[in-house]
Parts: C-alpha cells; sequence; structure tokens
C-alpha cells in the first residue's frame, strides 16, 4: 500500500494539466488584497473609514434592496471565492475520476496547510469538514463513554449538539448536565468557576463554546480548558462563530479539539469547516464514518466520508486570501464599530434590553436585543415583512431578544435603517392586523 506522499507523487500529469488548474486561479485576487492593505491607519481608525469599507463592499454580491442581518447563520462569500468554486467545479464536470480526484483532491493538502497557518497549528492537526456541527458531532460520538457517565455543558449551547448528546443519553445511557451562566456574562472568573463547581465525580466530558450564538457572548477557553485538564476531563470546543470574527489562535485556545463552520466568518463556500483534533489526541477519538486502522493516528480519518466536491474546499484559499487583505484586526474593529452604532443608540430607551456586553472582548458582531412587551418573533416578522431586514428571533427559556449579525459588506445606512425601523416600534408598538 502506497503511503500519502508516495500516492501523490506518483500522480503523473499531461502538459496542460497544470495550466488547466492555473487558469482557476482568479486573476483579481491578488489586486483586491492588495488594495486593501495599502491603508493605513489604526484598526479602530480605519473600522470607520468608508472609503476602505467601500472597496470591501464592492467585493461581494448581496441583494441591496434588502439588509442582510443575519450573518451569523451563514455569509455570503465574496464573489472572487464564488468564482474560484464555479471554476473548480467546471473543471471537476470534465473527466470527474480524473480531474477531481487525481489533480484537484490533492490540492486539498496546501489548503489544510494554509488553514493550519491561519490557526498557528500543525496542518496534521486539521481536518476538513462540512460544517462546525460535523466536526463537533465527530467529537461528541467519538468518544468511548459508559452507562452513568456523564457529560457537561450549559444551557445555552447549540441545540444541535444539545441533541446529539441527547441521543446518546437513549442509545448509550450517558447523562447530560447543563447550567446556567450569566446574560451577558462579563466575569471570566465566575465563568471558570461555574464550570468546575458543576464537575462531578462521573463527569467525563465537556462541550463549550467560544462564542455562544444567541448572544454572541464570548466565554474564557483557555481557562476552562487548563481546569479540565487538571482533572483529566476533555474539553470540546464550540468555534462555529468566532473563526475569522477576530484576531485569535490556537495557543489562545491550547484546547484540544475545536470546531468550526468557514462558511460564517471566513466567508468560504457554504458546506465547509474545520476540525482541529491535538496530534496525540487523533488516535483515541473514533472517526464519524468508519476509517481504516491504517489512518488511526491520521487527520484524515475525520473526513472519509466518501465522494464529496473538491471544488468547495479548494476556494476556501481565495477565503483566506481575502481575510488577509481586510486584516483580522481591523475587521473585527469594523464589525465592533457596526454593532455599537445600533446598540448604543437603541440602549437609551428605557424598554430595550441588550443580552450582549458592549465591554471589549465580551462579544464582537453578533449581538442580541429586546423590546420589553413586544414579542421577539413578531418583531422579527415586522422587520422582515414591512422593511425588508433580517434578523433572527431568539426565544431562549431564559430570554428573548433578537440576534443582529451585521458583516464587513453591510453598510452604516443599513444599520440606520434596522435602528429606525426599532425606533418606530418602540415609539409606536407593532402594527395591529
Amino acid at each position: 500500500m502506497h503511503s500519502r506522499r508516495q500516492f501523490l507523487g506518483s500522480i503523473a500529469l499531461p502538459a496542460g494539466a497544470f495550466m488547466a488548474v492555473a487558469a482557476l486561479r482568479p486573476e483579481r485576487l491578488a489586486a483586491i488584497a492588495q488594495d486593501l492593505t495599502t491603508y493605513s491607519g489604526s484598526p479602530s481608525e480605519v473600522a470607520t473609514d468608508e472609503s476602505f469599507w467601500f472597496r470591501v463592499q464592492q467585493a461581494f454580491t448581496p441583494d441591496r434592496s434588502l439588509v442582510n442581518l443575519n450573518n451569523g447563520g451563514v455569509s455570503p462569500a465574496p464573489a472572487v471565492v464564488q468564482e474560484a468554486m464555479k471554476r473548480h467545479l467546471d473543471y471537476s464536470n470534465t473527466v470527474p475520476p480524473y480531474t477531481m480526484w487525481r489533480i484537484l483532491e490533492p490540492q486539498r493538502e496546501p489548503v489544510r496547510q494554509r488553514l493550519a497557518r491561519f490557526f498557528a497549528c500543525d496542518p496534521e492537526e486539521i481536518a476538513l469538514t462540512r460544517n462546525a456541527s460535523e466536526g463537533l458531532q465527530i467529537c461528541q460520538l467519538g468518544f468511548d463513554l459508559e452507562p452513568g457517565d456523564e457529560v457537561l455543558t450549559t444551557t445555552q449551547d447549540y441545540p444541535r449538539m444539545v441533541t446529539t448528546f441527547q441521543q446518546r443519553e437513549r442509545r448509550d445511557g450517558i447523562a447530560l448536565r447543563r447550567f446556567r451562566i450569566p446574560i451577558p456574562a462579563e466575569d471570566p472568573d465566575q465563568i471558570v468557576s461555574l464550570f468546575e463547581e458543576n464537575i462531578t465525580p462521573l463527569t467525563r466530558l465537556i462541550l463549550m463554546c467560544h462564542m455562544i450564538n444567541i448572544t454572541g457572548q464570548i466565554l474564557p477557553v483557555r481557562e476552562v480548558v487548563q481546569m479540565a485538564r487538571k482533572r483529566g476531563i476533555p474539553v470540546i470546543v464550540d468555534g462555529a462563530h468566532t473563526f475569522a470574527h477576530y484576531d485569535f489562535t490556537h495557543k489562545d485556545l491550547d484546547c484540544d479539539y475545536f470546531a468550526t463552520s468557514l462558511h460564517k466568518w471566513l466567508f468560504a463556500p457554504h458546506g465547509t469547516g474545520l476540525l482541529y483534533v491535538r496530534r496525540e489526541r487523533i488516535r483515541d477519538l473514533w472517526p464519524m464514518m468508519a476509517a481504516p486502522d491504517t489512518l488511526d493516528d491520521d487527520i484524515r480519518k475525520f473526513e472519509e466520508i466518501g465522494t464529496h466536491p473538491a471544488a468547495n474546499y479548494l476556494a476556501i484559499a481565495e477565503a483566506l486570501t481575502f481575510n488577509q487583505g481586510i486584516g483580522l484586526e481591523r475587521k473585527a474593529a469594523r464589525l465592533v464599530y457596526l454593532r455599537n452604532r445600533w446598540a448604543k443608540r437603541l440602549v437609551e430607551h428605557d424598554r430595550v434590553r441588550l443580552h450582549t456586553s458592549l465591554e471589549p472582548g465580551f462579544a464582537y458582531g453578533i449581538a442580541t436585543v429586546q423590546i420589553e412587551g413586544v414579542d421577539s418573533q413578531e418583531l422579527a416578522d415586522h422587520l422582515w415583512e414591512t422593511h425588508r431586514i433580517f434578523v433572527v428571533a431568539i426565544k431562549h427559556p431564559e430570554f428573548e431578544g433578537i440576534r443582529v449579525s451585521p458583516s464587513v459588506f453591510t453598510t452604516p445606512q443599513e444599520i440606520d435603517r434596522f435602528a429606525d425601523a426599532m425606533e418606530a416600534v418602540i415609539a409606536r408598538g407593532l402594527p395591529t392586523a
């Protein structure tokens, strides 16, 4: 049996093959990235430089008759990413067994290397997945747990991940233990203490969010991981909303397991994700789909899903370059600026409750707001039906509101359009049928 390197090295390409692959690369990407890097100033200065963000906005293809404030769900990709994916897909369909499997598929490896460099980890710790849920479920289902074993998480973790453990409760007899955290949470030590206090002698695994999807709250991952590691308890980190949302690397988390979606804040093609597993932990984690024992120590065992498209994954490279052209510090500062533009205006009203901290470091682009006395689902429906503003209603047992998540292509005028619509509801209520 050939090793992976032997296999890739043995592929003989015809004279025109490399030229064909090279033709798939968008020619405009380097120029766009270079143009963005020429802007000077601190991140906070660039955050309000509308000439810079106008250039960024032109890289996308949004419908400007609508206001999309649900970019936390799934983001549009810049045109350059869309174009790259289409060209890769077109090329794949010329002779798929050859073009997709023998030419394009090996190019996943440079993408893996670039993602690892972006996250500051070993490429042999990065698996390419379809989304955060897949990566997290690989971890949630990949640990050997016995009847009576407990897994620990908060009451604000993502419903799909809670459902995964609830299925293990029914199937394997484990127990899911959940606890509340403050809304918003502005004391990292308190969060660590709450995790620690809820550990029991039966706790075998912890799931925690890096950024909570319903509020944008950032949790102290590194501190919880290190506390749990001293007790021999693995921590799975749900990073669905943080990767490329703001500037951090693996060393800031020090975790052994981390999963994210790349079609949110990296602006990669829809259906792309990343799973990080620390190299020495790979062998002991079962893949969700069966892999041969020859891959026991190989991160690629988590990618054994059968036939899959090459185009989606190769276009991640363009998304990485686009984000590097913007700069993550400038991007994060812009998202905070857009959030504060509407949030600080609305919290001046007595009936408005913000469930997201505006203090630095506790949240970035995502925030959840409530108008007391107004049903949040009805408010979201009104914003869409009357103003064509797209937000998400959050109806949680502990609170409710609408989640607002602009992106780098969102204009200040669109933010003001949203704030105007909200103030109209505050003043006059929702229209009656």
